[in-house]
């Protein structure tokens, strides 16, 4: 029998790329999705004295024994608040497939769950069974024997905290001294007494970056006069597997070709690329005003610039909110529907990394408590766009790996003319790009996350043990 001929070994090797690039990234806490910061973090870290931060000196090589080894055997209890494809939940089933990468013991709790069956809950939930995790009911007898059991508890994100009171009632005081707090959020509404009214008495808080946690240390001592525990600021790292794919050019080019073609997007088209579940905070409406603004300018100033795309993956039509309607008039009424497309939310989101050219991270207000999106965005090299807020002002060097603007309504106009800058300068784009992939590699891989996190669970463990022995 003679040998396959070339194109169609091509046409075989492409399709398998695609399938191993779906199978491999089927868990991302890439933006929709997700929590998931110019890092200039020492004059950052320089004005949170009182925290704790997880210092870069961990630039060893992957190679090395796992920093979580120590964590073998151990029993660990994840309260979620909810399962979803948000940033939290995605990040506390990346520390679950790492603690059981180690051989510790991991049950995993939701604390809130729709009552009709849905989807992505039983989706994440297998993908958790399949690796060795847990899942049993939050309520119950189950649930308040593996609490009391249990050498370690992460409770994710402050909402979390509804669990401690409705769950193990009169024995919340005896699991305070061993619960890691893990917060993501960035909001005022958070900062409720029956949400966080235990924080004071945990073995210590988690937070993703120097922002986030000077803004719980001020608001909860503002507000609700009580003290944060010992804060460490952790900041987020890349995967291997998503590292990977961003490194290997013909995954890139095939994830990209294919991404183009769904979406009518030519190889020398430049698509800017905002990869976030849609809401207001997220800020998708003030990046179309921006982008319609910028195809504006270039007609006004008749330039000459490579046909502009503009994707927004995160959305849920299913749910058919005000906000979403608002997006999608917004396109018909400025006539954008050929440059302007709309992705539902999804686990795969390498995909469209790998497609755009440019990342926006616009989040408003506070901005991301990190945006772990805007590291992933730079593993692929992308320029990012990102709004001169909250955590990503600790990763995107501005001018360097990317360019900041102003979150509101503001930071329109700004943004406007740095997509602009985008779309004409090639090789700023690709400078930056290469910048913010060589950042990403000295300091936002799994192992620089790996150690981090086991420092602050080897301290939060012996300081558990000691409380335990008084």
């Amino acid at each position: 029998m003679g040998k396959p001929s070339t194109s169609v070994c091509n046409t075989m090797q492409r399709k398998r790329w695609a399938l191993m690039i779906l199978l491999v990234l089927s868990v991302s806490t890439i933006g929709v999705i997700l929590v998931r910061s110019s890092f200039d973090f020492c004059s950052v870290g320089g004005k949170i004295s009182s925290h704790q931060f997880v210092e870069e000196k961990f630039r060893s090589a992957p190679e090395l024994p796992n920093p979580l080894g120590f964590m073998k055997s151990k029993l660990v209890l994840l309260v979620s608040h909810e399962l979803s494809l948000s940033g939290g939940p995605l990040l506390l089933m990346e520390l679950a497939f790492l603690l059981r990468g180690v051989g510790a013991e991991v049950v995993w709790i939701t604390n809130q769950k729709p009552l009709e069956a849905d989807e992505v809950i039983y989706s994440l939930e297998h993908k958790m069974l399949d690796r060795g995790v847990k899942v049993i009911s939050a309520k119950g007898k189950r649930a308040v024997d593996t609490a009391l059991k249990a050498d370690l508890i992460v409770l994710n994100t402050a909402v979390a905290g509804k669990w401690l009171d409705a769950v193990l009632k009169e024995d919340v005081g005896r699991v305070l001294p061993k619960i890691l707090w893990w917060i993501h959020e960035m909001r005022g509404h958070y900062f409720k007494a029956d949400l966080v009214k235990h924080l004071p008495f945990v073995a210590g808080a988690m937070i993703d970056s120097h922002a986030t946690a000077e803004y719980w240390k001020n608001r909860t001592q503002a507000r609700l006069g009580i003290k944060m525990p010992k804060t460490y600021v952790v900041h987020l790292g890349n995967s291997n597997e998503l590292m990977e794919v961003a490194e290997d050019s013909v995954a890139k080019r095939v994830l990209r070709e294919h991404v183009g073609e769904s979406l009518g997007v030519r190889t020398e088209d430049i698509l800017f690329g905002i990869i976030n579940s849609v809401s207001r905070g997220k800020g998708q409406d003030l990046f179309l005003r921006a982008f319609y603004e910028s195809l504006e300018i270039i007609k006004e100033k008749k330039l000459q610039v490579p046909t502009m795309h503009a994707v927004v993956v995160g959305s849920d039509m299913s749910r058919q909110t005000k906000f979403e309607t608002e997006l999608r008039n917004f396109v018909q009424e400025k006539k954008l529907e050929n440059y302007v497309h709309f992705v539902n939310k999804t686990l795969t989101v390498a995909p469209y990394v790998a497609a755009i050219d440019v990342l926006v991270q616009n989040s408003q207000a506070r901005g991301e408590c990190f945006g772990r999106i805007t590291i992933e965005a730079m593993a692929f090299k992308l320029p990012v766009l990102g709004t001169a807020a909250g955590g990503t002002m600790e990763i995107v060097v501005n001018g360097t790996t990317g360019l900041l603007h102003s979150a509101g309504k503001e930071g329109v106009m700004p943004l406007a003319k740095n997509i602009v800058k985008m779309a004409m300068q090639v090789e700023l784009r690709l400078t930056m790009g290469r910048k913010g992939y060589e950042r990403v590699k000295e300091m936002f891989l799994e192992h620089h996350m790996s150690h981090r996190i086991a420092s602050v669970l080897r301290e939060v463990l012996q300081r558990a043990k000691a409380r335990a022995l008084r």
